[in-house]
């Protein structure tokens, strides 16, 4: 049975126990055209998706671990980073020193295992960070803060 044939029969077996086979066969049909239209067998364009899955799932994984080896000033300084801010906004915001900014960033690049802040970016480019940028989130007790 080749991988094609045992995708289509775990899916056949999920359309069983769910009522979205329309998700399904649009799943089926998705990896049929792009099989197509890159010039692959269907087999072999499963494999290349599953891989390109685990890596992502990989990095995302790597990343998630990084962002809890942070302090909750990193997390800040991350999060405002990301947001675009340069090193002076970012000093201005938290009231502390451009070269403390540095520091922090170049301890967040390290635990990354990253070297420039676009990268680091890219990265975290669909993360949340609106509950660091907008005050909601305490370093310390490590929550939401609850409105009074």
């Amino acid at each position: 049975m080749t991988l094609w044939q045992q995708l289509q029969a775990v899916v056949e077996r999920v359309n069983t126990n769910r009522i979205s086979d329309r998700v399904d066969d649009d799943l089926l049909c998705s990896v049929r055209d792009l099989s197509v239209r890159e010039g692959h067998q269907p087999d072999e364009m499963i494999l290349i998706l599953l891989d390109q899955a685990v890596k992502n799932r990989r990095q995302m994984d790597r990343a998630h671990r990084s962002w809890g080896a942070l302090s909750p000033r990193e997390k800040k300084v991350d999060a405002l980073v990301c947001a675009g801010l340069t090193g002076r906004q970012i000093a201005a915001k938290l009231v502390v020193s451009p070269e403390t900014v540095k520091t922090h960033v170049r301890h967040i690049l390290r635990k990354f295992n990253l070297s420039s802040r676009r990268e680091l970016c890219r990265l975290l480019d669909d993360w949340d960070f609106s509950p660091w940028l907008s005050g909601e989130w305490s370093p310390l007790t490590n929550q939401k803060q609850i409105p009074t």
